[in-house]
């Protein structure tokens, strides 16, 4: 009996516990991650980083990477990782009010290593772009830094974020000699010198770069497989990962969203995420990060288009998004809670936050319907679009979601997947029908 009622109690948050305007934001959050992994769905990987390997660049295509790239690229997964790290706060908090701090630690580890397993899971048979992987494995750092105050949590954010950055200013700076020396040894090849060893070693090392940054042979390949069957694609995800997770994680996520989640616990205590602050409050925030963030991405995509997308301005250019894509991020988070606080656009807010509370179920879904419309198990549309044509299938998955969100949930507690992570995480086959949903109140 007493177990029983320990398991009552430890249960996941319902209706008023949950917050209904990080609900929205999550909501803000999946869909629009949807703008950029919609590339990696349908092209070849390479070209999600240089859209000359593929759905165009020129005229409209232009356009739209142009603007992707300096309002959305890696800024709505920054919003997904500020509130995974919030995330944590908000559990273990709420363990602690109902008196079950011991338990708070056990149940957050069992839910990321559960996550852990779904990642792999959609990563190796599904789609190799999966992030859960690496939320799962960064947020076991993320329990012991709870009691830390704000100022200490953004403070270390930053300097995570700050290391990331610098790690790519040094990598741009190798580029930029690389090519120069390469130049050099060309120069004196033409002029009839005798190249020495290290001229030679630099040609080589530059032309290895380029066959890297325009890997004709793996584009072919990686095309020819995701329009094969699922077999092939499989093949073609597992050698890919092999090597990929790994790098990301120790060079790159890391950083960055090891930053996000330390900067959104530090923010979710400044009741950021929440609606809390002063409508002033938001908008000075907004004005500051468009303000800040905007004309440095605008800067950076520009530099990107007069070179040609040279590989070298790309790489100071990942350089300077990198700066940029904070304030921005800080900017879409800032109206999303004005127009949250205002109640304003009910009639979007309300399935936002049904795609927000079901947003485990929502990623997968997507990942579901992009690969069969893209790949050669389904519809086999991979690298036939356009950049531009992309958006119609994001339009449709949008308007899925958003009509089906709330249809489930006015039937039952949890989305389809969030219910088996619940059960799983608290050993305990959770309900899953209950009232009807009702999107929580926007404070007036």
């Amino acid at each position: 009996m007493a177990n029983s009622i320990i398991a009552d109690v430890a249960g996941p948050a319902l209706g008023v516990e949950r917050i209904g305007a990080m609900d929205v934001l999550r909501g803000v959050a999946v869909l629009g991650i949807l703008l950029m992994n919609i590339t990696a769905f349908a092209l070849p990987f390479a070209a999600n980083f240089d859209p000359t390997l593929g759905g165009g660049h020129t005229g409209v295509n232009l356009w739209v990477w142009a603007v992707n790239t300096a309002l959305f690229e890696g800024k709505m997964r920054a919003i997904f990782s500020m509130l995974f790290g919030a995330g944590m706060l908000v559990l273990t908090s709420r363990f602690e009010r109902r008196g079950l701090g011991a338990e708070s630690a056990d149940v957050y580890y069992r839910r990321l290593l559960w996550l852990l397993a779904f990642g792999l899971f959609h990563a190796y048979f599904i789609w190799w772009g999966d992030i859960l992987f690496f939320y799962a494995v960064l947020g076991l750092f993320l329990y012991p830094l709870r009691r830390l105050p704000p100022r200490a949590l953004i403070a270390a954010g930053l300097i995570l974020l700050a290391i990331g950055a610098g790690r790519g200013l040094l990598s741009a700076i190798e580029m930029r000699a690389a090519q120069s020396a390469a130049i050099e040894a060309d120069a004196a090849a033409k002029s009839g010198q005798t190249l020495t060893d290290v001229q030679k070693a630099a040609q080589a090392d530059w032309t290895r770069r380029l066959r890297e940054a325009h890997p004709t042979e793996d584009l072919s390949r990686e095309i020819a497989a995701y329009r094969g069957g699922y077999l092939d694609a499989l093949q073609q995800r597992a050698g890919f990962l092999a090597s990929a997770q790994a790098q990301w994680l120790y060079h790159y996520f890391v950083f960055d969203i090891g930053g996000m989640m330390l900067v959104g616990i530090g923010l979710f205590k400044w009741d950021v995420f929440s609606a809390r602050l002063s409508f002033r409050a938001y908008a000075l925030l907004a004005l500051a990060g468009y303000g800040i963030g905007v004309p440095l991405a605008a800067y950076a995509v520009r530099h990107d288009i007069s070179s040609g997308f040279g590989p070298v301005t790309m790489a100071f250019g990942t350089v300077t998004h990198a700066i940029a894509r904070l304030p921005v991020t800080l900017g879409h988070v800032a109206i999303v809670m004005l127009v949250w606080k205002a109640g304003l656009l009910r009639w979007a807010t309300s399935p936002l936050a049904a795609v927000g509370q079901t947003a485990f179920s929502c990623y997968i879904i997507e990942s579901l319907i992009c690969t069969t419309v893209f790949y050669g198990h389904g519809f086999g549309l991979f690298a036939h679009l356009q950049r531009y044509q992309l958006y119609f299938v994001v339009a449709g998955v949008w308007v899925t979601l958003l009509i089906a969100s709330p249809l489930w949930l006015s039937r039952f507690r949890f989305g389809p997947l969030e219910w088996v992570w619940r059960s799983l995480t608290y050993v305990r086959r959770q309900p899953m029908r209950h009232q009807p949903f009702v999107a929580p109140a926007s404070p007036v």
